[in-house]
């Protein structure tokens, strides 16, 4: 078989579910046992987007060998359940970076560089390799964009010229088209998809398949009528339904019989898909036995995306708790001590994620001192555990003026510092410290409960680090420093013993969630927030119905908990049943 190649594109508009079209196929020929691959073309002119605005981009995702990539690799990793790394993502900007290398180095002898054949050369010598001559491997393309943008002509003539030397049999072309449904006219309307077709026959290139994202079923007839125009056989138009659940989508497609068809082109062998788990997965997503809320706050809550792989990780933990996860979007910037109460009425957790810059940290140092003092169940990842440490330092430790020197350099107590080996780096793109780190954890920790092992290994992308002057303080004043680097150098995560679940970490965990296999800080983070969140609702009730203080209410629960011979949570969770709510 050696290696066989899928390439993905999109017409009309983008956003269109191109990542996640090949995602569902990624994960429905590794259950029928084949081995695969995925690779993300960007055609923007940025090196990676580790410089872009998560605002205007969304968030970036990082590999296990330290790449900075697009997002939806975040999603060719939870679908696959593979690791991927520094060739997965391919933009214009390495492309030409590598070509003006080579002309400075001399390798084009004189000649003029230009982009056919230099930039589709180079293009093509990215599309995956085998690593072993007898490697078998099915490798899916995506190219970002749409086949109308400017930037994405030389990679379609690359994957033009691809096709033309691998061989028939060799490749397959998804197209991912949109098909508008008209509510006026009650019609769905195909010219979009003929369009863009028509666009991809004029570079050359021929779809195999086309997948119609459509909100309204596709008739028989609108099949036929976009087989007959685009040049495809009818079993080959296939649609993709909005789905309510992301995970539903692999399943969708099964239904869609993509993985049938894509097999055909390839010349491959289409047996039995092993989707048993995914399918259980799923329904525990789509049947929760309870329900909560985390509070996540964050500074770039304008677009979701910026937090995709949180969001997802959340959703993962939710999956592993039968337990609904409600985000409740806090604005960093908008928290003062006044609304702290109002904003953080009803949550059950409070998760304070990563970023840079000075903007919206106030507000994640007020999120973590409340959740701290309220007993809230509390995850901070990269900056929001250094806010978690300032907070800790101003008022636990009396340090009223203690911040990160990346956000005061003024500060007389920067309990937060650059790390030693950054002194002096002055370029942004790709300097951080990147990629997988080891991590050893206090065997008395909660972390070591959850994670189960001494030695864990995650993902980072920081500049800044707990400043070690400051270790015996936070030590002294019942900080626990759970997780340190193998050479006892960084502090790697942080709790607090006395509170149902307050765990900081300087990595990012989100990015080695899957959905069938939830992060443990995850997991227990939810599973904490679920317990705090019965105990909120049973004090509520007592104080209610019974008349009772807050501490009261506690001690109430306390007693029945003796008396019954249950955990305090399960003595909750009794009264709720007993008192329901009016």
């Amino acid at each position: 078989m050696a290696v066989k190649y899928v390439f993905v594109t999109g017409g009309v508009v983008s956003g269109l579910g191109k990542g996640i079209t090949a995602a569902s196929l990624g994960r429905l020929l590794k259950a029928r046992g084949y081995k695969v691959t995925m690779q993300k073309f960007d055609p923007y002119i940025n090196i990676d987007p580790g410089t872009m605005n998560p605002i205007q981009h969304g968030e970036v995702f990082v590999t296990d060998d330290g790449t900075e990539t697009d997002l939806d690799l975040g999603h060719y990793e939870r679908f696959i359940d593979e690791s991927l790394d520094k060739n997965s993502n391919v933009t214009t900007g390495k492309i030409y970076w590598t070509v003006l290398q080579k002309e400075r180095h001399g390798d084009f002898g004189g000649g003029t560089v230009q982009v056919i054949p230099h930039i589709t050369n180079e293009i093509k010598a990215r599309f995956y390799r085998a690593k072993t001559p007898d490697e078998d491997r099915i490798a899916i393309i995506e190219v970002g964009g749409t086949v109308g943008d400017i930037e994405s002509q030389p990679f379609l003539e690359a994957i033009r010229q691809f096709r033309q030397e691998a061989g028939y049999g060799n490749s397959v072309l998804i197209h991912v088209t949109l098909v508008p449904y008209l509510k006026a006219s009650g019609e769905l309307k195909t010219k979009p998809t003929q369009q863009s077709v028509k666009t991809l026959q004029g570079m050359g290139i021929s779809p195999d398949v086309i997948v119609c994202r459509t909100e309204v079923e596709l008739t028989p007839d609108i099949r036929g009528k976009i087989a007959l125009f685009c040049n495809v056989p009818e079993e080959h138009v296939l649609q993709n339904l909005d789905v309510e659940y992301l995970y539903e989508a692999p399943l969708m497609m099964e239904r869609e019989r993509l993985a049938h068809v894509v097999c055909s082109c390839l010349k491959l062998p289409c047996p039995e898909a092993k989707l048993g788990g995914w399918r259980q997965m799923v329904e525990a997503l789509k049947n929760p036995q309870s329900e909560i809320t985390i509070a996540l706050v964050g500074k770039y809550t304008q677009l979701h995306d910026a937090y995709l792989s949180v969001m997802e990780a959340l959703k993962h933990g939710g999956i592993a708790n039968r337990t609904k996860v409600q985000i409740k979007w806090v604005d960093s910037e908008q928290l003062k001590p006044s609304n702290l109460d109002e904003t953080f009425a009803g949550a059950d957790g409070i998760l304070v994620p990563g970023g840079f810059g000075r903007r919206g940290t106030e507000g994640m140092i007020l999120a973590a001192g409340y959740a701290r003092t309220k007993k809230i169940p509390f995850l901070g990842i990269c900056l929001g555990m250094q806010m978690a440490m300032v907070e800790f330092a101003r008022n636990v430790l009396g340090f009223a003026d203690a911040n990160s020197s990346e956000l005061v350099p003024e500060t007389t107590h920067p309990v937060v510092d650059l790390m030693p080996e950054q002194n002096g780096v002055e370029n942004l793109g790709g300097t951080l410290r990147l990629g997988t780190y080891p991590c050893v954890l206090d065997r008395e920790s909660r972390a070591y409960r959850l994670y189960g092992t001494e030695q864990i290994e995650e993902r980072h992308r920081h500049r800044f680090e707990v400043n070690n002057q400051y270790r015996d303080e936070f030590v002294k004043n019942g900080m626990v420093l759970s997780g340190i680097s193998p050479d006892g150098r960084i502090v790697e995560m942080i709790e607090l013993l006395e509170h149902p679940f307050f765990i900081g970490i300087q990595a990012h965990p989100e990015f080695k969630s899957r959905p069938n296999r939830a992060h443990p800080l995850f997991a227990g983070f939810v599973e904490s927030a679920e317990e705090q969140g019965i105990l909120r609702r049973a004090k509520a009730l007592l104080m209610k119905r019974n008349h009772l203080s807050e501490p009261e209410a506690h001690r109430y629960l306390q007693k029945t908990s003796m008396d019954t011979g249950r955990t305090i949570v399960e003595s909750a969770h009794m009264v709720a049943m007993l008192l329901p709510e009016e």
